[in-house]
């Protein structure tokens, strides 16, 4: 269930390092150039690139790095992006070893030796630290702490180094690009998540859109998303139960005609039925999201226009 070190696809483009990994990139970014339309797709959980060390620090392994991931989302990020010319910045590095969509200084010290925290260090934890999700993950619902023993600051700053602080420039870089093109872009965090209950004479909700609660990107294009779903018979929220975290809070600057948008996608529409490995609907859903983004370009394009930021070779 853990990929190999060595199996992942082409390295271009590659960036970043894995501590303990020599030789395989953190993340993967293809952003062809001319852009064909001003998106990005990004998928900052689905590093399957597991160092042999990290696993023997880890209590449940298995357990621990399915949990995390969101598994195989990759693989739809690489269709979309073939299907429609959408640039695209996908994760090697694994969750566990650090999580991309927190912020640097989401540590939860208590992890750390004595040693390695920092003198004098009173402040709060975040929300997500007190719920074992900070920028290294401590503990899982059901399964409890991850890690056999404490970690050194040393780890968590080749992991900053290495992983987080390349891949946050690789994708800032690249959205600068696409709005420099087109006069606007868009980011569309892809994630996944378990299945949701169904409400109450209604079918589940598949999809949840996040934006920050209007924060993160122009409304127009989370009606865009909500008409899509709507058009195909699919049930989509907004913002609950995930509003999106520190990639839409880093990257998604609006007034500045760069939006940012996270899309969550029920892992039992594309897995099998132990949502581990492609299942029948895998296709289908590239073909659904490849729509998406379709539209979506067409409506940045529209925003870019309407700002009066639209450049010659967005028409081309």
């Amino acid at each position: 269930m853990i990929d190999p070190l060595g199996a992942n696809d082409s390295q271009q483009g590659a960036g970043g390092r894995i501590p303990g990994a020599p030789g395989i990139p953190a993340f993967v970014l293809s952003a062809p150039e001319p852009s064909a339309i001003p998106v990005l797709i990004a998928a900052p959980h689905a590093g399957r690139a597991y160092p042999s060390s990290l696993l023997k620090d880890m209590r449940q392994p298995e357990t621990v790095s399915i949990r995390l991931e969101d598994r195989l989302v990759d693989r739809i990020a690489k269709g979309v992006a073939r299907a429609t010319g959408a640039s695209l910045l996908f994760a090697q590095a694994p969750r566990a070893m650090i999580d991309l969509n927190r912020a640097p200084d989401d540590v939860d010290w208590d992890m750390f030796s004595r040693a390695s925290r920092p003198a004098g260090h009173r402040g709060l934890p975040s929300r997500r630290v007190r719920s074992g999700l900070g920028l290294i993950p401590r503990r899982l619902p059901g399964v409890g702490e991850i890690w056999r023993g404490r970690l050194e600051e040393s780890d968590l700053r080749a992991r900053i180094d290495g992983v987080h602080e390349p891949y946050h420039a690789a994708l800032a870089s690249a959205l600068s690009g696409l709005r420099e093109r087109w006069g606007a872009a868009l980011l569309l965090d892809l994630h996944s998540m378990p299945p949701l209950a169904a409400r109450l004479g209604s079918e589940p909700v598949r999809f949840v859109v996040g934006d920050k609660f209007g924060a993160s990107c122009h409304g127009s294009l989370v009606g865009a998303c909500f008409s899509h779903f709507a058009h195909h018979g699919w049930e989509a929220s907004h913002n609950r139960p995930y509003a999106g975290g520190y990639v839409l809070e880093r990257h998604g600057r609006p007034a500045e005609a760069i939006h940012a948008m996270q899309l969550e996608i029920d892992r039992s529409c594309y897995l099998d039925s132990r949502l581990l490995e492609p299942g029948p609907g895998m296709e289908a859903m590239i073909e659904l999201l490849s729509a998406l983004v379709r539209q979506l370009a067409a409506t940045v394009c529209e925003l870019a226009q309407d700002s009066g930021r639209g450049m010659a070779q967005a028409a081309e």
